[in-house]
């Protein structure tokens, strides 16, 4: 599949004379996002390149090279759609752009809800493995000519190669994105300690624009920023706390899960399940280390 050159109209957000934003479909609510393009003097990159990029085939300039912030199916789909791009993604996440077994693995799923899973995957998100996908580390440069940069930022914690970008004066935190909703560390390859780091980093970037994949888009000014960062952030605590007083009786990890604190009891999906345990298996964790809660009897924990 080759992209075209595609005017966005008004879902092109021109932040400065290099950064645009390509608004995805209702504020880049999942499964869509709000992806990136960055113009240099020699390259144009576009960052994280959405199902709306694909369904509108392609981006407002020619595309050299794409850069995926981390491995999770929305952040992947233009993958495809730029064949004869390079594609850039962090050195712990390279095996999700490689191969879709790859990208798999990053949320850890087995049997009937991984082969569901990777169904959707490659329906809804157009996924197509890249092998010629190159790493990169923490620091990394991309040079686009003309004085324009991106600068890599390593945040782990929602997945094991999850990165920001710095770009002159705006700064993408991709899926460090500011909701009510909170941090999402659900995967095999998330890690709760990791993602706590990771925004206490995050906050000392400063920039005149900060822009999230999901929901929140485009947040000018560095006021804005940390209110909406401390909101996020604060929701790790309140997790914490509320599974932490449903331990006021011996409870197992599966019972932690079936009550639900990351998503709402309606809400259905094959990841959900998965997702809680793993969430819930995290927090335990920490308890334990932090001697908040005990192991009363074999596979059932109460808090002290």
């Amino acid at each position: 599949m080759n992209a075209r050159v595609v005017d966005w109209g008004t879902s092109q957000i021109r932040l400065t004379d290099s950064v645009s934003v390509l608004a995805g479909e209702a504020k880049g609510a999942y499964p869509s996002g709000n992806s990136v393009l960055v113009e240099g003097a020699a390259e144009a990159v576009v960052i994280d390149p959405s199902v709306t990029v694909v369904a509108r085939g392609g981006a407002p300039v020619a595309v050299d090279a794409v850069i995926n912030t981390h491995g999770h199916e929305d952040h992947l789909p233009g993958n495809s759609l730029f064949a004869s791009a390079r594609v850039h993604i962090h050195d712990e996440d390279l095996a999700a752009a490689h191969s879709l077994e790859g990208l798999l693995d990053v949320y850890g799923l087995e049997g009937t809800a991984r082969t569901e899973f990777g169904e959707q995957i490659l329906d809804e998100f157009s996924y197509r493995a890249r092998p010629d996908a190159q790493g990169f580390e923490e620091g990394h440069v991309f040079d686009l000519g003309g004085g324009v940069r991106i600068e890599v930022l390593h945040l782990p914690g929602h997945t094991r190669g999850h990165c920001g970008l710095i770009i002159n004066d705006v700064f993408f935190l991709s899926d460090i994105d500011l909701t009510g909703f909170g941090p999402y560390y659900g995967d095999a390859w998330s890690d709760l300690e990791q993602f706590d780091d990771s925004l206490r980093r995050a906050r000392d970037i400063e920039a005149d624009w900060y822009v999230t994949f999901h929901h929140k888009g485009v947040i000018e000014g560095r006021e804005r920023f940390l209110d909406l960062l401390d909101g996020f952030h604060a929701v790790i605590d309140r997790r914490h706390q509320a599974m932490l007083d449903h331990l006021g009786e011996p409870r197992s990890v599966a019972d932690l899960a079936a009550t639900r604190f990351v998503y709402r009891p309606h809400v259905e999906g094959v990841l959900v399940d998965a997702v809680e345990r793993r969430t819930a298996e995290l927090h335990l964790a920490r308890m334990l280390d932090r001697g908040e809660a005990a192991e009363v009897e074999p596979g059932r924990y109460q808090r002290l």
